[in-house]
């Protein structure tokens, strides 16, 4: 099939690697404008970019999708379907209309749940035990359009949002390719979402890292999962903000005010919560690097 992938990030590198395996002629391969990035904000190539590139496929970046321009571009590379996973923009009605089987997404939860930019995350963060991919035709709303199949799959206890993003961009490679074998044998269902049931994942920002130490250990431990790798929780201890990268959780400690250090050894330091305490594992000191929370301890007094 002629195909029109749109994608950015990393987590969008598997399902077009998929795309590529089966077999399908990509004509076009459309990804945000480069920009800066990481420390010496150095302009670098989208993942998706450095993908097409190695494989020898057209590459646009327009600065946006309306205003017809987008559209004529994409008349010309005349696709039989667009494949959209991470891409960054909601596409208009003249974009929608264009592909004779339609415009389809893989998203990273199991909709109606979590539509916005940031699902993944926020399935950890609220403490979700399941969540999946899905693949949907596309509508102008955010993440609204009739679902065609789910791949679900276990939140880990301890697993970050970085863990389960990699696992799931792996799942919304083999739903993608599983999503447009059926188009092309017609039996691709279309399920109208329950617009009731919607929730949404806006993205994820630095004002969200601070702990605060009244929650409970375990809201506590689901934010340092995830804010993992990005903004990352934090902590402040004796008047110093570390970076938190995990815990673990007491749940017999307590009686103390919230966000005492009570013990500071080989385990980790361990604070004071709501219900109980947890045990800070891993940090990272202002200026320094990422160390387990004991061998810090070794060097460094709390």
């Amino acid at each position: 099939m002629k195909i029109v992938f749109m994608g950015t990030p990393d987590f969008a590198v598997k399902p077009l690697e998929r795309l590529y395996r089966d077999g399908h002629d990509i004509t076009g391969v459309i990804t945000q404008p480069d920009k800066p990035r990481n420390r010496g904000m150095a302009v670098s190539y989208s993942p998706v970019k450095e993908l097409a590139i190695k494989h020898g496929t057209k590459i646009y970046q327009p600065a946006s999708l309306r205003g017809g321009e987008a559209a004529g571009m994409l008349r010309e590379l005349q696709c039989e379907l667009i494949a959209v996973v991470a891409y960054g923009k909601l596409l208009p009605r003249e974009i929608l209309d264009l592909p004779p089987y339609g415009c389809i997404n893989i998203h990273g939860s199991l909709l109606p749940k979590y539509r916005g930019a940031a699902p993944i995350q926020w399935a950890v963060l609220n403490g979700e035990k399941e969540t999946g991919v899905t693949s949907m035709y596309m509508a102008e709303e955010l993440d609204a359009g009739d679902i065609i199949a789910v791949k679900r799959a276990p939140v880990g206890d301890n697993e970050t949002a970085k863990a389960l993003y990699d696992r799931l961009s792996v799942s919304g490679a083999e739903l993608l390719g599983e999503t447009i074998r059926a188009i092309q044998q017609g039996t691709a269902a279309r399920t109208p979402q329950d617009h009731g049931q919607a929730t949404f994942a806006p993205p994820l920002n630095k004002g969200m890292s601070p702990i605060d130490w009244t929650e409970t250990a375990r809201n506590i431990k689901c934010k340092v999962r995830g804010l993992n790798p990005w903004p990352i929780a934090t902590a402040e201890l004796n008047g110093t903000t570390y970076k938190v990268f995990s815990v673990d959780i007491n749940d017999k400690a307590g009686g103390n005010v919230p966000g005492t250090v009570i013990s500071v050894g080989n385990n980790g330091v361990e604070v004071t919560c709501a219900d109980g305490s947890v045990i800070i594992k891993e940090l990272q000191a202002p200026g320094g690097k990422r160390m387990v929370a004991a061998d810090y301890l070794r060097g460094h007094a709390l």
